[in-house]
């Protein structure tokens, strides 16, 4: 299965993302963009335009490990994998109990 779909406007344009390489494009724009470690992709939902793409990323190292710093970002990218927007949504102990994202 093609890792692309095409646009159906005659064939001219880029393909258009998917979900599983809408996360990877977010993966690399978070990593460029912070220089800090990603975790992984924590949730990819279409938008209008595009998708919008929850990335975890280790803002702090500590020692033991459950008391790094880490990040939830969102990112929203359009169907060609250009950035149009990113923040970051929280911080939090890895060690830390999951109350659910309520942003």
């Amino acid at each position: 299965m093609p890792a692309t779909d095409e646009k159906r406007d005659g064939g001219a344009s880029a393909p258009a993302l998917n979900a599983a390489t809408a996360g990877e494009a977010a993966l690399r724009l978070i990593a460029d963009l912070t220089a800090k470690e990603i975790q992984g992709v924590t949730a990819v939902t279409p938008a209008q335009d595009g998708w919008i793409v929850s990335v975890e990323v280790v803002e702090d190292r500590r020692i033991p490990s459950t008391g790094d710093i880490l990040a939830l970002y969102q990112v929203e990218i359009d169907d060609e994998g250009n950035l149009l927007a990113y923040k970051r949504l929280r911080r939090y102990r890895r060690g830390s109990s999951d109350n659910g994202e309520d942003q």
